[in-house]
């Protein structure tokens, strides 16, 4: 692997390389943490249309989706 170094590109050291890939498996796993949690968001969002639609009570998470 190469990085940039004043305008150059130079070999990365076997301790840089193995630095990268640990920083890149965790911001692998925040992005999914991050995906997961809009995803439930989303989720709840579509829940509480649906009872709104359907005249249904709503539980209280789905109540703190709506914003007037």
């Amino acid at each position: 692997m190469k990085k940039m170094v004043n305008g150059e590109l130079v070999d990365m050291t076997a301790e840089e390389i193995e630095q990268k890939e640990i920083y890149d498996a965790q911001n692998a796993e925040q992005n999914q943490a991050i995906e997961q949690k809009i995803k439930e968001k989303e989720d709840l969002k579509a829940s509480a249309k649906a009872k709104l639609i359907a005249g249904e009570a709503l539980t209280e998470d789905e109540a703190n989706t709506i914003v007037l």
